[in-house]
């Protein structure tokens, strides 16, 4: 496993931190790290609502790059609560496909990172709408 995965691995577990916010709402039960194409790391971590107002960890750290200036991803990292396999669900998915409608497919993703099994939205997403 090479040394970008390593590091956005850290990045993410530094802000895993399951907390509740109110007895509606929990957060940092799953945290993400973004790598962008110029390689910064951005991070984001999950908000569970009682409705429909909760965000994706993935989601929360393409936000925090889209904030940031940047709209180009280059890998996915998410860790789950039980640090098992995690990949984005389809709402992360589709953000993704809309982001970058012509590369989404070349965006890595990692699934576990203790077996280190990558695999890329093109394997994913291979028959989108957009695509």
């Amino acid at each position: 496993m090479d040394k970008i995965w390593k590091e956005m691995y850290a990045a993410a577990k530094a802000v895993l931190a399951p907390r509740r916010i109110s007895e509606y709402v929990t957060a940092g039960e799953v945290s993400a790290a973004v790598l962008s194409k110029s390689g910064k790391i951005y991070t984001g971590v999950c908000i569970d609502t009682c409705s429909t107002l909760g965000i994706c960890a993935e989601r929360n750290a393409i936000f925090n790059m889209v904030t940031n200036g940047e709209q180009e991803i280059e890998r996915v990292l998410c860790i789950a609560p039980n640090e098992k396999k995690c990949g984005p669900c389809g709402a992360c998915r589709e953000l993704m496909v809309q982001l970058m409608p012509d590369t989404y497919k070349d965006i890595e993703i990692m699934l576990d990172y203790k077996t280190g099994e990558t695999i890329t939205m093109g394997e994913l997403t291979p028959h989108w709408w957009i695509g």
